[in-house]
């Protein structure tokens, strides 16, 4: 039994939860229970919230950020030398194949490696005044930051989130998704390897309507950060505007990739398959929208489709193209949806194969090309978090971008033109707040800012620009004469 198992990490101890009660983990890929997690309480997370308030004007509160920094190499290094564990362990619990759940690993590691460089690197400035006044700006942290993090990339979303947020120097209190929380309860292990002080890195498992909403209303909660459906989003955003505290929302998305006629093909298929597809389509950024010049809409729907019939899905540990979708509750979502488009006539150009040897009791849809979708229809406007990709054409540069900006998201996008000057007219009129032109992702882009616009969400994540969301600007003028 793991260290773990039914607890909840407070004050550098893992600790029964106050109700002593504790809540299933089911393996997507069978439908079986493999362990437990704490059901967390909005006492659990009071009493988080209090320790990490503690650690903030104790020890961490005057740790200077070289000390940091280091803390965050070590964490870094603890997981790599976990990597084939947390791999197991991710891929078990979220249901992704092994070789996505190892490029997981590898990029929380990489976060906290990133952060742990850049805690004594950012700096305060010097401000031109009044002669006889110095004026300086101090970049200092909010003090307890709480952070609700999704199911779909526990690893990867601690990383860019906790470890931004202590780079910074701020004391945290974590709530997990509840359908998989394994890998962020190990990390939080690590981090007691690591050397952290006690109250530092705190996380509460449970479920959303009882610790996450504790966690959001708490009045000594300093900044959230929240990850997760547009919907929960709002209700996060107004918790935090009862106690004047600012937030960073990543919320859905539907993101379209808009290929001209002069774009590289065999570049951009792998792009516009593996980004509709990656984590079985659980994916904020997935590019679930290919919007395609009607002069190679017909190539290019073919080539789409034999690549799309290629794809085989099946239980995690098998490694293939998809694993199963994270529940029977989003399995029959994804399904309500694909059902109403079979009623609605919509053309199903191409679908994956479930293998034969796939247990029943798994959560296992085809992934499915779509094609002709109808703009207004909900298969292009509305976020499935399934491996789906809806294709439609275009004729002008007009329309494409009219149709790119056509959803209330604005998260991702990618561009497909050796135009360069088009490259960047289409690049400023898309609103999302990254833009890919001639690749998608750029491989994770650990140091590059990530968030969305519209019903996307605000703030951002990665890179420097998430440091100065998880820190606050102090002013200080001194008078001191000519």
């Amino acid at each position: 039994m793991n260290i773990f198992e039914g607890k909840v990490l407070i004050d550098g101890n893992w600790q029964d939860p106050q109700s002593g009660e504790t809540l299933p983990v089911m393996d997507p890929s069978d439908g079986s229970e493999f362990g437990r997690i704490a059901s967390g309480s909005a006492i659990d997370i009071d009493r988080a919230v209090q320790s990490a308030q503690t650690a903030m004007e104790g020890e961490w509160g005057k740790t200077i950020p070289v000390e940091r920094g280091r803390l965050l190499h070590k964490l870094s290094t603890l997981i790599l030398e976990h990597e084939d564990e947390l791999t197991e362990m991710e891929a078990r619990d979220v249901g992704k194949p092994l070789t996505q759940a190892r490029v997981d690993v590898r990029a929380c590691a990489r976060y906290f490696e990133f952060y742990g460089g850049a805690a004594d690197k950012v700096h305060g400035e010097t401000i031109p005044y009044l002669e006889g006044y110095t004026v300086l700006t101090l970049r200092e942290p909010h003090g307890v930051t709480g952070h609700i993090i999704p199911w779909n990339y526990p690893l990867q979303i601690i990383g860019r989130t906790i470890g931004g947020a202590l780079t910074m120097g701020n004391s945290c209190v974590l709530k997990p998704g509840e359908e998989a929380s394994q890998t962020a309860l190990m990390v939080g292990e690590l981090a007691r390897q690591a050397g952290f002080p006690p109250g530092v890195f705190n996380i509460v498992p449970g479920l959303g309507e009882e610790a996450g909403n504790a966690l959001i209303h708490h009045s000594g909660v300093n900044h959230l950060s929240f990850t997760g459906s547009t919907e929960v989003g709002a209700l996060v955003q107004q918790a935090a505007a009862k106690n004047a505290v600012p937030v960073t929302l990543e919320l859905g998305g539907k993101s379209p990739q808009v290929v001209f006629a002069d774009a590289d093909l065999e570049k951009a298929l792998p792009f516009l398959v593996n980004a509709s597809i990656q984590n079985c389509g659980q994916t904020c950024s997935a590019a679930s929208r290919v919007i395609v010049e009607s002069s190679i809409y017909e190539k290019l729907m073919n080539r789409l489709a034999e690549r799309f019939k290629e794809l085989r899905v099946g239980p995690a540990f098998r490694d293939l193209n998809c694993g199963p979708l994270i529940s029977p509750e989003q399995k029959k979502r994804v399904e309500n949806y694909l059902n109403q488009a079979k009623a609605d006539g919509l053309n199903i150009s191409a679908e994956g194969k479930i293998v034969e040897d796939a247990p029943a009791e798994g959560n296992y849809v085809k992934p499915l090309l779509i094609r002709d979708v109808p703009p207004e229809h909900a298969v292009a406007q509305e976020e499935l978090f399934g491996p789906v990709l809806a294709a439609m054409q275009f004729s002008s540069e007009e329309e494409a971008v009219k149709l790119a900006n056509g959803t209330p998201f604005g998260l991702v996008s990618g561009i497909w033109t050796n135009d360069g000057a088009r490259q960047f007219r289409v690049a400023k009129r898309i609103k999302s707040g990254q833009v890919f032109i001639n690749n998608y992702g750029a491989g994770g882009g650990v140091e590059l800012p990530f968030g969305g616009v519209k019903l996307s969400g605000h703030g951002r994540e990665k890179g420097f620009e998430a440091l100065y969301g998880f820190s606050v600007t102090k002013t200080i003028a001194i008078q001191h004469g000519v």
